[in-house]
């Protein structure tokens, strides 16, 4: 298709778009960018078109587990907190907070002028009916544990005390009270997680199963969930009833779901989307002769890796040849050879750049790779394998560019360097994911997207009872670490404690890191307000766009 043609087609869709959201907005009858006064200019509704990756495996907040999905919430809903250009902690909801002096007790007072899409008043109540359902077990959320720091969570999630036990009240319409187990003073950024959204709760009764459907569900971030075509797009509307709607610029957000990097690169330049959700490295050089202006490149926290099935064979109980695997691949290669847009070699599992933390490494960082390669390979025969008896395993990944060539890459070292034979098979990401918690694996590929700036996050998932713990790692000792970290008070003593975890961690190589991701978006130039930061959340409401010329 030429691009000319690409343009005139994706001109017609937002046109289509454009009409649909003024019916669907009441009183919606020009758009915030219009054309100068006077000019006679037809109104025109303000549609800003997103990549939005594959599609989300779930709209539900309290179920949601790909960064995919979540992206998409934060312009639906929102918690107490939220975050600001630089990824700090700002009100959302709740316009302030304190806390007590022994930092077990916060109290967060909620905006009086809070309302769902509907109207209704959101109040205190919904808050706490929206954690009490993320640590419910029949809410199955694979997220249950990332609050188990509030009082009384982890007991909720075995299944030990009922939802109505965990440690969050809400005294009046206006306030909720968080009791924690441990001081945590990460909870307020922790709480601007789309997972700690309130609930709707007239409509999750009405709706148990199927509350965040398009036409069902009732939210309160800036937009509206409209539609949702499987495999092609989401559609969100302006909500006219946000507490803060006067100072949204946009009337809606259409997500276009494009796994591939190159198609979705494709569609950008033939003028159907203003922002990209990545950037294909294959055409990374080219993107930086020609589109500069646009890109946006940028640290983020989050690892990359291979996750190893601790639960069945070939790597059940063997730290030795999962060590010997890790070994040999040359991390500094595949940086400069397959992924090209400056992601930093990962020999750790924490990224650089979380607040109050050193970055671990695993031990043989630095050493030549020939001592490398000569170590593994002892490794690998002391497991009972040789070139002639060959490891023999499966290595499933999403499909995706980046993902095959890193595949076909770390298969042809694994084979060069110690004779293994790996087969390689390209799934969808809903399939890899239901793969995954079937246990249906013997490697994977996937990331960990922070949650918020601090090492908890990364090591909170591989704590054993973690709902997405992927590679099933379990240790007493790492759990017990991990606790002492979240009951202590001082933050040095705390880092040591964290930072002594992860090492234990890697010791035992319950997955390979292979890179720290970078962010990486093309936006146009009519796109006004975009930002850059560490947790690659930027908020619809936040942007704009200028009015075409006249």
């Amino acid at each position: 298709m030429s691009t000319r043609r690409a343009a005139l087609q994706a001109a017609a869709a937002v046109a289509t778009v454009a009409a649909t959201l003024l019916g669907l907005l009441p009183g919606c009858t020009r758009s915030h960018d219009q054309g100068p006064a006077g000019s006679g200019a037809a109104p025109h509704a303000a549609i800003l078109v997103r990549g939005g990756g594959p599609d989300p495996d779930s709209l539900d907040p309290q179920k949601a587990r790909g960064f995919e999905a979540q992206s998409i919430l934060r312009d639906l809903c929102e918690g107490l907190t939220t975050l600001d250009r630089n990824a700090a902690v700002a009100p959302g909801v709740a316009s302030t907070w304190g806390v007590s002096t022994d930092g077990k007790i916060y109290v967060f007072k909620l905006r009086r002028e809070a309302r769902w899409s509907n109207g209704e008043p959101v109040v205190a109540a919904d808050f706490v009916a929206g954690l009490q359902r993320l640590v419910d077990p029949a809410t199955a959320s694979g997220y249950a544990q990332y609050i188990d720091v509030i009082a009384g969570a982890s007991d909720i999630v075995a299944g030990r005390k009922p939802p109505q036990a965990l440690g969050v009240a809400a005294p009046d319409d206006s306030t909720v009270v968080v009791t924690l187990a441990t001081p945590a003073p990460y909870l307020p950024t922790l709480l601007s997680h789309p997972l700690a959204c309130p609930v709707h709760r007239p409509t999750l009764m009405a709706h148990p199963d199927g509350f965040a459907r398009p036409g069902v569900m009732v939210s309160n971030g800036a937009f509206v969930l409209k539609e949702w075509v499987q495999g092609s797009y989401i559609l969100t509307a302006r909500n006219r009833n946000y507490w803060n709607d006067a100072a949204t610029r946009l009337d809606g957000v259409k997500y276009l779901l494009i796994p591939d990097e190159n198609a979705e690169l494709t569609r950008y330049r033939g003028g159907e989307l203003q922002v990209t959700f990545v950037v294909p490295r294959g055409q990374f050089d080219w993107i930086k002769a020609n589109l500069a202006g646009q890109l946006h490149v940028s640290p983020q926290l989050t690892t990359y890796y291979y996750g190893f099935n601790l639960r069945r064979a070939p790597f059940q109980d063997k730290p030795k040849l999962r060590r010997a695997l890790s070994l040999v691949i040359d991390r500094e290669k595949l940086a400069q050879l397959v992924l090209r847009v400056g992601e930093l070699p990962a020999y750790g599992w924490v990224p650089p750049g979380i607040n109050n933390y050193s970055a671990q490494s695993f031990g043989y960082r630095g050493e030549p790779m020939a001592a490398r390669v000569a170590e593994a390979q002892r490794l690998y025969r002391e497991a009972g394998y040789s070139r002639e008896k060959p490891l023999t395993f499966e290595l499933r990944y999403n499909s995706g560019e980046v993902h095959t060539k890193l595949a076909v890459a770390i298969a042809s070292m694994w084979k060069q360097a110690l004779g293994a034979d790996v087969r390689l098979t390209q799934v969808e990401f809903k399939s890899l994911l239901q793969d995954i918690d079937r246990g249906d694996v013997q490697m994977f590929r996937s990331s960990w997207v922070g949650d918020y700036n601090d090492a908890y996050t990364f090591a909170q998932y591989l704590k054993s009872d973690f709902g997405v713990n992927l590679p099933h790692y379990e240790s007493a000792a790492y759990d017990a670490l991990l606790r002492r970290a979240a009951a202590e008070t001082d933050a040095a003593r705390r880092r040591t404690l964290l930072e002594e975890a992860e090492r234990l961690m890697l010791r035992d190589h319950p997955l390979i890191p292979l890179y720290f991701y970078v962010n990486k978006h093309l936006v146009k130039p009519e796109v006004v307000g975009w930002y850059d930061n560490v947790m690659n959340v930027v908020y619809s409401k936040d942007l704009a766009l200028r009015a075409p010329a006249h």
